[in-house]
């Protein structure tokens, strides 16, 4: 029996949770920006009726905050959870280099997001992101041997490199390093702001 139309989108309508919606939202702001969420480009982009989001959201609002909520649960799971089995400090810091190198959708939400920080629910989401990957990066500069002060300030130098490349790929359309050149400057950026192994590992836990 063929199934029309109308009867795929009530399947569909019927699988898609609210998670489906808040990711898609997520793909489209890395695509198109924070003003480009809106309920009826998102329906269409998922074949489902606007019914399916108005039975898991209230508001165009609602679901922006639960994209924005779930970036941040995943950032936090997929790449500082896969770290904390590195007990080495230095591998730790080579880990999340290589890890943020390259990774691609996740900076383009970023950069997304940082055009529209003055929207009430995208500034404080990229307050408390920042905030923690200053304090994981300092945390862990701490422990391969900086003072407090030297760690905090190498945690900021770092996170100043990683917006600032992320401004002059993606805002400013920085022309695109070949990989081989991609990869040797992510390999000058681990040797110059991890201290070598000479210095000696301060036994501090993260925060």
């Amino acid at each position: 029996m063929v199934m029309n139309e109308a009867t795929a989108k009530t399947e569909r309508n019927a699988r898609l949770s609210a998670e489906d919606w808040a990711q898609a939202a997520l793909d489209l702001i890395a695509e198109q920006g924070v003003a480009a969420v809106a309920v009826e480009p998102l329906a269409r982009r998922l074949g489902v009726t606007k019914g399916s989001f108005y039975w898991h959201f209230p508001s165009r609002d609602a679901l922006l905050s639960a994209a924005l909520e779930r970036w941040e649960a995943v950032e936090q799971e997929t790449v500082f959870g896969q770290l904390e089995v590195v007990a080495d400090p230095r591998q730790r810091l080579r880990a999340l280099f290589q890890v943020v190198a390259h990774e691609v959708k996740s900076h383009k939400i970023y950069s997304e997001l940082l055009k529209a920080l003055d929207h009430p629910a995208v500034g404080p989401v990229i307050e408390r992101v920042s905030q923690r990957r200053l304090d994981y990066l300092s945390a862990s500069f701490r422990q391969t041997g900086l003072a407090r002060v030297d760690a905090q300030h190498r945690a900021r130098l770092a996170y100043a490199a990683y917006v600032g490349f992320l401004q002059l790929s993606l805002q400013l359309h920085h022309p695109r390093l070949a990989h081989d050149e991609f990869e040797s400057y992510v390999e000058h950026v681990m040797d110059t702001l991890i201290p070598p192994a000479t210095t000696p590992v301060a036994p501090i836990s993260h925060p």
